[in-house]
């Protein structure tokens, strides 16, 4: 069925948003003209997507890693940056 036209902006933007200025909850309101909540639903179920990994393997790698480190941390009951210090 392939991704639609807003999956493949929101594969995109998850590639290059930091490099924008300002807050990426803003930046989401004003590209997707959605909330951040319901942006990151659309994310996770992107992540389950195979043609989303066809699409942009690297952004999709990188998202699922960090969902794995942060539920990681959450059961382990520790931070999912043990490097930043405090």
């Amino acid at each position: 069925m392939g991704l639609s036209a807003r999956d493949r902006a929101i594969l995109d933007f998850e590639r290059t948003w930091w490099t924008q200025s300002g807050h990426k909850a803003e930046a989401i309101r004003a590209r997707f003209g959605i909330s951040a909540t319901r942006y990151y639903g659309l994310v996770k179920d992107l992540l389950e997507d195979p043609d989303a990994m066809e699409y942009d393997p690297l952004t999709v790698k990188r998202l699922r890693r960090i969902r794995h480190d942060r539920r990681r941390a959450k059961f382990e009951g520790r931070r999912a940056d043990p490097g930043s210090g405090k």
